[in-house]
């Protein structure tokens, strides 16, 4: 059954109508409790807004990513391409941009230095934060 068959038989049964025969239901129908057609239309609105965003999602989101599109991803971001600009250019999110960047080791998941400039987000009076700290692996010890 496709999103938009189950939005109108969902609709139908809030409206208390039966969607096959588009007869009234009658008043002592499950279908015409407040508390059942409450949850009918909340189901709706979330099936509306899940079509939204899969209408609004980029064309690649999701797909594999190729060598190519990685070493090209990396060269905008060596040449200093937004995010934004970048994600655009690949029919991706930001958000994917990002998470491939970190999975490739080019920018730091646990640092936003790497991300934004040092004084983003800050006002003009708040004292700069401490740096992100990094796990190296190693166990030293002083002694």
């Amino acid at each position: 059954m496709e999103v938009q068959e189950a939005i109108t038989i969902m609709r139908a049964l809030a409206d208390g109508v039966n969607p096959e025969t588009r007869e009234t239901c009658a008043n002592d129908s499950v279908y015409r409790n407040p508390q059942v057609v409450k949850a009918l239309n909340r189901a709706v609105a979330a099936l509306l807004s899940q079509q939204e965003r899969d209408r609004n999602k980029p064309t690649s989101a999701g797909n594999y990513w190729s060598h190519a599109e990685d070493e090209q991803v990396c060269q905008e971001l060596r040449k200093g391409i937004d995010f934004h600009q970048i994600a655009k250019t690949h029919n991706r999110t930001v958000g994917s941009i990002v998470a491939r960047l970190i999975k490739l080791g080019k920018i730091s998941a646990g640092n936003s230095g790497q991300l934004f400039p040092p004084d983003a987000g800050r006002t003009r009076n708040q004292p700069p934060s401490p740096p992100a700290a990094t796990n190296s692996g190693s166990n030293s010890q002083s002694g």
